[in-house]
């Protein structure tokens, strides 16, 4: 029996300026057209089931537009493979704050879904000789959180949850720091079910054998150079869904078609460079991608760039790259004696004040919040610091 897993869908995000011809935001779009591919394949693949882990939407509240496309979505995928069971959990980015708010994945019931909002909900299938335990990032941090084991006859018995498993994320990324739920592999039972599906991790992973994170469609995150340093490290899978097979326990990896690639450049150290040697050091970063960096999404770090140097390189080219590229993120960290070393998520050893800088920007943080403001108010602290040491 073979199953499609995906997970963490995020309709609805929004980044950077750029709108497409129609006026949406482009990554809105990239992030939709993750979604259709994803339902293009498994309409291909023709599973027996399909399972969606939490984090279909962005917002609790999504705009009309991300609503009518998920529903053209899932009847697309009702029409295709008519009496296929669908089960969609709700992950912390669908469930409401609030008990007077409700929810719009309620809708997708019309259709024949199965959904579970806020309670564990036990779908059994018998056809199939399959029970499906649905849970919630809700239920999880109910206080009587549900017991995560096996029940009745079926053969087949499936967790998905919406979570963080401890020891997956790293540390600066924990969904702890967020109000994420935290729970130990072994409350989970892996052992006992055919298969675990989860989502809420962004990054495709095998926990332990027959549980998995699907990932991410798309990168829907304030960090996706950080991202997609975290999936070079489990091995580069990339996004995409799972193609599993309960009875043999294979699974298969099924990327997506995205439009646009996430590029880290190599860092430049500025130590000792005027203003033109560093443009020629960025202008060849540029060059040596692949494809060129038109429309895609790029991230230059530069360290120990005195101010008077970035002043004075040459900005009008880094507009240029700007407006052609989807997104161009030109860092220049300025020298900062003092302030010791430490040790990035990779285990390279950096300044201290680069790993607060990096930590800082990749934490979850709330919409309204200012990234760059925030980022910078961190420093200034550990700079407070420093000269205190220093005095």
């Amino acid at each position: 029996m073979i199953l499609a897993h995906l997970a963490d869908v995020h309709l609805g995000f929004r980044q950077f300026h750029r709108l497409n011809a129609s006026g949406i935001n482009q990554r809105e779009a990239d992030v939709a057209n993750a979604f259709r591919s994803a339902v293009d394949g498994i309409i291909e693949a023709r599973p027996d089931a399909v399972l969606v882990a939490g984090d279909l939407f962005h917002q609790v509240r999504p705009t009309n537009a991300a609503i009518v496309f998920a529903f053209r979505q899932f009847h697309r995928l009702r029409e295709a493979l008519p009496g296929v069971p669908i089960v969609v959990i709700a992950g912390n980015h669908d469930t409401p704050r609030s008990s007077e708010t409700g929810s719009i994945l309620r809708l997708y019931e019309e259709l024949g879904v199965d959904v579970a909002l806020d309670e564990a909900r036990r779908f059994v299938y018998p056809a199939l000789d399959l029970s499906v335990l649905a849970v919630p990032h809700q239920a999880l941090r109910a206080p009587d959180r549900p017991v995560l084991r096996p029940e009745g006859g079926s053969a087949r018995q499936v967790l998905m949850l919406h979570g963080e498993i401890a020891g997956v994320y790293p540390a600066e990324l924990s969904g702890a720091t967020w109000g994420g739920v935290v729970l130990e592999a072994e409350d989970v039972h892996p052992h006992d079910w055919t298969y675990v599906a989860l989502g809420h991790y962004h990054v495709q992973r095998e926990v332990r054998p027959r549980m998995w994170y699907a990932g991410a469609l798309e990168y829907a995150t304030s960090n996706p150079w950080g991202e997609r340093r975290e999936e070079e490290g489990q091995g580069g899978q990339g996004k995409g869904w799972l193609l599993v097979d309960l009875d043999t326990g294979t699974v298969a990896s099924r990327p997506v078609a995205r439009a646009r690639r996430v590029i880290d450049l190599d860092p430049i150290y500025g130590d000792g460079l005027g203003a033109a040697e560093l443009d020629r050091a960025i202008r060849q970063r540029l060059d040596g991608i692949p494809g060129g960096w038109e429309d895609q999404i790029v991230r230059q770090v530069a360290y120990n760039v005195p101010r008077p140097v970035a002043r004075d390189i040459d900005h009008a080219g880094v507009r240029a790259v700007k407006a052609a590229a989807l997104h161009y993120h030109l860092d220049l960290r300025r020298p900062l004696a003092g302030a010791g070393t430490g040790v990035d998520p990779s285990g390279r050893r950096q300044p201290l004040i680069e790993v607060l800088r990096d930590y800082l920007g990749r934490r979850p943080l709330p919409a309204e919040l200012d990234r760059e403001a925030f980022v910078e108010a961190g420093v200034a602290l550990l700079q407070a610091v420093v000269r205190e040491e220093d005095a």
